[in-house]
């Protein structure tokens, strides 16, 4: 009698837990009925629900690339007067239905009925952002996620199924609402079956499709029994374990980068144990509905369904035999040049965004390509592409000119060239590796798990010792031209061997033009200053290994040169270095779409980029022969005073200088 009534209690208290309301049914009758299935159910849905690690906002609200909101209940929907519940009426358009819907006002409706909240999708998103955060100040938005037993016909055991229900989703795709999840499979055919045993495979929601493992799996984190899931901010795309998710819309995936990096906050969820099957009765009415739960609107930006109406409700074992079992991560750094896949981030983002414009105003979208089209067209088409001189390279020459001259340089030495531009790989990638290993802490982590002094360390190596390193390669290939001017013997060697001499006046005079464009930088105020010195100083490297100039000089020098042809010097110089970080990207950016590792798409990238090294700098040596060229023709203007109670030096026009 003890044992059974022991057990009746411990039933009720589960469901006095785990069920909203229930609270409150009991002020109004004395017993809550609960059958030994329920209460086993319950127990389980306890026993392994999950806990999310949620990329933390470090200045709520708005902050769009942490996470803005959490797992929570549809009620923060439901009944709230800001949300609209609409019908699309072909031929008529949208109707309003009813303002703040119940769960009853639902229940049962398809498609063609949309929940529109409070503001637009395509619009200004902090309006949801707000709105959330507000219900969670006042208690209206718990951190909850829905439990769900799910069978299949013709199939052993059940799935254990939670569902997590997010306020807006933030992400390429911008919609009101969003469903994600994850599932476990059990082996037994019961419920109370399934508490003496583990479960023996765990499945994470991503998009459309998902990521498998057994329970087993070291990938699979867990506290006690509960499992720990990271969902990627703004996406909700669920995974085991914290990093940048490479997704290329392959085996249900999404397109583009899912974020579940740190910092990160810990938020356990409550489980609340749905109904095996959906009715238009009962405390979870809302079940039945079939429309969208966000405002109607094109493509991906359409409200989502809920989820009775997806094939992991109906078909959990089915969906999830053929779900992939991992997933790609961004690797954690290059060896030189700018990563693919890291690039690979940005160019979606851009792509989405014109997408979204493009769902928002179709004008807007087409204007903003054809002025892309149109800066392209000027850029290129505006300049003279012929003829190409080798055999005379300190000669005055227009862009195309340039361009083509570089290009047909680097084909006719290409062995020194390709050699010196793999010396990159060892000595730019040793830099890199040298940041890497300096900022990692051991000590005291800070959010990102990296110590302070650690952190600060391998930023001003990164910042410092890469430039310089990049410098030095360049270097080579600017005492190779040198040395064909001079019409001196030629070679790999040779190249190396005439930039040791100036080794660490190129070496010192880098990081001195980095270390004052730092400085400029840091305020506002200095930051105009900074571009024009930026472009004012590319030339240091040739300064000092054609001029043999002092560190000083060859600042003064590249800046004297440049002066008066600045527009002209960001033209070619910004394409150089424009094409130095895009090429890389934009030849290996469709093997993203192969099931070629990561890793090897970005070596590949290195590769592209090390090799672009040597062009981009026999580009600026004959760009700096073509502003000798024009000085020695068009003189600069002198230089503007901007103190104008300083005394020229220079005798005003028609006055003799005195003795």
């Amino acid at each position: 009698m003890r044992t059974r009534l022991g057990g009746f209690v411990a039933a009720l208290a589960a469901f006095a837990l785990l069920a909203p309301g229930a609270a409150a049914a009991t002020k109004t009758s004395s017993v809550v009925l609960v059958t030994p299935q329920e209460a086993a159910a319950h127990e389980l849905a306890k026993r392994y629900a999950p806990i999310a690690m949620l990329r933390e906002e470090v200045d709520p609200p708005c902050e769009k690339t942490a996470e803005q909101y959490q797992p929570t209940s549809v009620d923060t929907v439901l009944g709230n007067p800001t949300v609209t519940l609409t019908e699309y009426v072909e031929g008529e358009g949208l109707e309003d239905v009813k303002r703040a819907p119940t769960a009853a006002d639902i229940a049962g409706l398809g498609d063609g009925y949309y929940l529109d909240l409070e503001g637009e999708a395509l619009g200004d998103t902090c309006v949801y952002s707000r709105a959330f955060h507000k219900q969670v100040e006042e208690g209206e938005a718990p951190a909850i996620s829905y439990a769900h037993i799910a069978r299949e016909p013709n199939h052993a055991g059940f799935a254990l199924q939670y569902w997590f229900f997010w306020y807006f989703n933030q992400f390429n795709d911008l919609h009101e609402a969003d469903w994600e999840g994850m599932q476990l499979s059990f082996e037994s055919d019961t419920v109370a079956g399934a508490l003496k045993e583990e479960p023996s495979e765990i499945i994470l929601f991503q998009h459309a499709g998902g990521e498998r493992a057994s329970w087993t799996d070291p990938k699979v984190k867990k506290e006690g029994t509960r499992p720990i899931v990271y969902p990627a901010a703004g996406s909700h795309a669920t995974f085991y374990d914290s990093a940048v998710y490479i997704e290329n819309g392959q085996h249900g995936s999404g397109v583009g980068c899912d974020n579940t990096s740190e910092p990160l906050r810990e938020l356990p969820l409550r489980p609340v144990l749905l109904p095996e099957t959906s009715s238009r009765q009962g405390q979870f009415k809302w079940l039945s509905y079939r429309g969208r739960w966000g405002e109607r609107e094109k493509g991906f930006n359409n409200g989502p369904t809920g989820p009775v109406t997806k094939t992991v409700w109906r078909e959990p074992f089915a969906w999830m035999t053929k779900q992939r079992t991992t997933s790609p991560r961004l690797p954690g750094g290059s060896i030189v040049g700018p990563q693919v896949t890291g690039a690979f981030c940005g160019a979606v983002a851009a792509a989405s965004d014109l997408i979204n414009l493009d769902a928002q105003s179709r004008p807007a979208a087409i204007a903003t390509i054809a002025v892309a089209l149109l800066l392209i067209g000027l850029f290129v088409g505006l300049t003279k592409w012929g003829p190409v001189d080798l055999t005379r390279l300190r000669a005055r020459r227009s862009f195309g000119q340039l361009v083509r001259t570089a290009r047909q340089l680097y084909g006719r030495h290409w062995v020194p060239m390709v050699g010196i531009g793999l010396t990159a790989l060892p000595i730019v990638g040793g830099a890199n590796l040298l940041a890497g290993l300096l900022g990692t802490g051991s000590a005291v982590d800070d959010a990102a798990g990296r110590g302070g002094f650690n952190l600060a360390l391998g930023d001003l190596v990164e910042g410092f010792a890469r430039p310089a390193a990049m410098a030095v390669v360049a270097g080579a290939v600017v005492v190779f031209v040198r040395l064909l001017v001079e019409n001196r013997p030629t070679g790999f060697a040779l190249a190396w061997r005439g930039l040791r001499p100036r080794f660490w006046r190129v070496v010192g005079a880098q990081m001195l033009v980095v270390l004052c464009l730092f400085l400029l930088s840091v305020s506002i105020v200095g930051l105009p200053w900074a571009a024009y010195k930026y472009v004012a100083w590319s030339f240091v490297k040739q300064e000092v290994l054609f001029g043999d100039k002092s560190i000083r000089a060859a600042l003064r020098g590249s800046s004297e040169l440049v002066r008066g042809r600045w527009w002209h010097t960001l033209r070619v110089a910004g394409f150089l270095f424009l094409l130095s970080i895009v090429a890389g990207p934009a030849i290996s950016f469709a093997l993203i779409f192969t099931s070629l590792p990561l890793i090897w798409i970005n070596l590949l990238g290195a590769l592209v980029f090390s090799l672009l090294i040597p062009y981009v700098a026999l580009g600026e040596t004959l760009l700096y022969f073509d502003l000798q060229a024009r000085a020695e023709a068009e003189p600069a203007k002198p230089r503007r005073r901007w103190l104008p109670f300083r005394r020229s030096s220079e005798p005003a026009p028609g006055v003799a200088p005195s003795h």
